[in-house]
């Protein structure tokens, strides 16, 4: 079972590294609120007919405390995440965002009581020191950014947190009820939160001409980041939170060289580097689970 585990963990790597890059074009094309509508919406419609049987669970007094809870992260999450990009440099944001990781781990070995190995935890930290490394742009640190003072800084750390918190609670959710109930819940709170905000901008009218004139970017970023969702969290079913995590995070480097071949960004050596240690963390990770 632990394959299985890791072979999804690697498709949300996939869906989301995909995904992360179809977004960003996306959110330029079409706007961040925008953008979080559709996928809401996608998740909500494409999962509703699975959903609807077992809603039952969300509010049995088992379970119930769980996606209250999930509820509240994602929301901030959301809010916290979009607001650090607005006011923050992405060369700042980015890798701060990146504290997921580790914090994750941390949830699931304290909190959940997960067990890692010192070789499995040892190839965490090369995973994220690798994802460090491919975002972070040393070269400017000391010239224009300082990142105890930088705008966007402060709430980076803060979306990091509340990243860490929606990984964690997916996995639980996904363990206790079921991976697609999980994912259905979490795309109808984004559908609520985004469709409040263009309510209140009075943007709503606009969505299906914007849908229309952005359709084929808009339905692959759909499609590729409710696969990654979908992915990891049937993965936490099979493999520990802490695993899946680090093998799903991944997706950074993914974006990052989709970045580079696709959108012919440019990287400096040591970000090169980086994508490497990230991706061959992972695939050492997964076959020393896969043992």
């Amino acid at each position: 079972m632990a394959m299985a585990g890791i072979a999804l963990a690697f498709l949300a790597l996939l869906g989301w590294g995909v995904g992360d890059f179809l977004t960003q074009r996306s959110a330029r094309q079409a706007g961040t609120w925008r953008s979080l509508f559709f996928f809401g919406l996608f998740g909500a419609i494409v999962f509703w007919p699975v959903a609807m049987g077992q809603l039952g669970q969300i509010f049995s007094s088992a379970h119930s405390w769980r996606f209250v809870a999930l509820a509240i992260v994602v929301t901030f999450t959301a809010v916290v995440s979009l607001e650090a990009f607005r006011l923050g440099k992405l060369a700042i944001v980015a890798p701060i965002l990146g504290l997921e990781l580790p914090l994750t781990v941390a949830l699931g070995v304290i909190v959940h009581g997960e067990k890692l190995s010192a070789v499995e935890f040892f190839l965490s930290l090369v995973v994220f020191v690798g994802i460090v490394l491919a975002t972070v742009e040393f070269e400017m640190l000391g010239q224009k950014y300082n990142f105890l003072f930088e705008r966007g800084a402060v709430l980076g750390l803060l979306a990091a947190v509340g990243l860490a918190l929606t990984n964690f609670l997916v996995g639980l959710s996904s363990q206790a009820t079921s991976p697609l109930l999980t994912v259905w819940f979490t795309s109808a709170v984004l559908l609520l939160i985004s469709s409040g905000v263009l309510v209140a901008l009075g943007e709503l009218r606009h969505l299906q001409n914007i849908f229309w004139e952005n359709k084929k970017i808009i339905s692959s970023a759909c499609i590729f980041n409710n696969i990654g969702w979908v992915s990891y969290a049937m993965a936490t079913t099979f493999v520990p939170i802490a695993i899946v995590t680090t093998i799903s995070e991944g997706y950074i480097a993914l974006a990052t060289f989709l970045g580079v071949v696709i959108g012919r960004e440019k990287l400096h050596s040591h970000q090169v580097a980086g994508v490497a240690l990230s991706l061959s963390g992972i695939i050492i990770l997964s076959l020393v689970v896969g043992l």
